[in-house]
């Protein structure tokens, strides 16, 4: 395995549990992979794939990544290919043709084609070796970033029987990790955890008081570094990228709601270096695969835990320090709570509304908050300090507070 390592990807060595990974993946072995961003997830079944006689076929959801993935893979020599909705006709026929003869040995596929009747006839026609999921718990109801389409991942498993999968996420609790087994019906897989510890990476929460002043402070001291910024709507993406791009900073917005074409050129031009700072929805999350983001701030309240750290996980992936900033106010609660409060089915509205408790935990601590997102990750964490977030940098002075807190209580019921 070694020397195709060397020979298409340039690694001398494994990472950390890559090796174990793919020598169950080459034994074809039903396979569960949880790895935090920037991991070498990708590798454990990119390089397997070079040793099957087949096709490997890979679902992803994220087209910007589909197309970085694709790009990478070329440029080391392996031929691949992808289908999305963002292609012509004469463009997925082309892909069609090609790995129909052969020419293509890993193929992208967004969740979406998958229940398309042409799509299900190249399904027929093509020698699949393996199957790879990324995301995987985008089929969770339970996760953080369920996607409907991930349904017909069931239909594809009838169709290939017998062809291994192996599922990849950077982000599962123990309730999510056992609804994809189920859901995708892998049969006992090999289940490997990687820590979800990224040490170079710092957690800080501050008070919503003065957000740009804040954020601009933020930008300063990370000058000339990449910077995501995270908002809660389109609008509001929109009106931080205008002003900080008045301020005389190099941002452009992000958001679902932007042409396909400015999204992807805004896209192109973060990775190159060619665009500091992204002003973003959510919709910008996981599709981002740049190593050098020094700063990434959520101006607004995540909606989950694991959006949280699964956004915050687009900082640092080249190994050094990184800073993660989220601005908490009372207000943004009360924002998230009213959305909740328009949810119909009563399930979804219980579920968000125990996501956002989890949230507000998070940032109400006065205890480590690397343990607790440890923790909530189903990973064990024993140190007291992390020594690198705010509440363990800057620990808080401590004092009796009964004689106050009654003396305030007593003066609320008299008034």
């Amino acid at each position: 395995m070694l020397d195709p390592l060397k020979a298409y990807f340039g690694f001398d060595q494994f990472i950390t549990l890559q090796k174990e990974i793919i020598s169950k993946v080459i034994a074809k072995r039903d396979t569960l992979v949880l790895m935090p961003t920037g991991g070498g997830k990708s590798l454990c079944y990119q390089l397997p794939a070079l040793s099957f006689t087949g096709l490997t076929l890979v679902v992803s959801p994220l087209i910007a990544l589909m197309k970085d993935q694709v790009d990478g893979l070329h440029a080391n020599g392996i031929p691949a290919g992808l289908l999305n909705s963002g292609q012509g006709p004469e463009e997925s026929s082309l892909v069609h043709d090609q790995a129909k003869q052969g020419e293509i040995k890993i193929l992208y596929v967004a969740p979406g084609r998958l229940a398309l009747p042409g799509f299900q006839r190249l399904l027929q026609s093509l020698d699949v070796s393996l199957i790879a999921i990324d995301e995987a718990h985008c089929i969770s109801e339970w996760g953080h970033d369920f996607r409907p389409d991930y349904r017909n991942l069931k239909s594809l498993r009838k169709s290939l029987p017998g062809v291994p999968v192996i599922a990849l996420t950077a982000t599962a609790t123990a309730l999510v990790r056992e609804d994809i087994i189920n859901q995708l019906g892998l049969a006992q897989p090999e289940i490997f955890i990687s820590s979800f510890n990224r040490p170079n990476l710092t957690y800080t929460i501050q008070p919503k008081t003065e957000p740009l002043g804040t954020l601009l402070h933020l930008l300063e001291k990370h000058n000339g570094g990449s910077a995501i910024v995270y908002r809660f709507s389109r609008k509001a993406t929109e009106e931080t990228a205008l002003e900080l791009s008045e301020r005389g900073f190099n941002a452009f917005p992000y958001h679902a709601g932007l042409e396909r074409d400015v999204r992807h050129e805004t896209h192109e031009k973060f990775i190159r270096d060619q665009v500091q700072i992204i002003v973003a929805t959510i919709a910008f999350g996981m599709g981002i695969d740049k190593p050098d983001v020094r700063l990434v701030v959520h101006y607004d309240l995540p909606k989950t835990v694991e959006g949280y750290y699964q956004e915050t996980g687009r900082a640092g992936r080249d190994g050094l320090a990184s800073d993660c900033v989220l601005f908490y106010s009372y207000g943004d609660r009360s924002k998230q709570e009213y959305f909740i409060s328009q949810i119909e089915d009563i399930d979804e509205r219980t579920k968000a509304h125990t996501k956002l408790e989890q949230v507000l935990t998070m940032c109400d601590l006065q205890t480590c908050r690397r343990a607790y997102l440890m923790e909530y990750l189903g990973e064990s964490w024993s140190k007291t300090e992390c020594g690198g977030c705010d509440i363990c940098l800057l620990p808080r002075e401590e004092f009796d507070a009964t004689e106050i807190a009654q003396k305030i209580l007593s003066k609320a019921i008299r008034t």
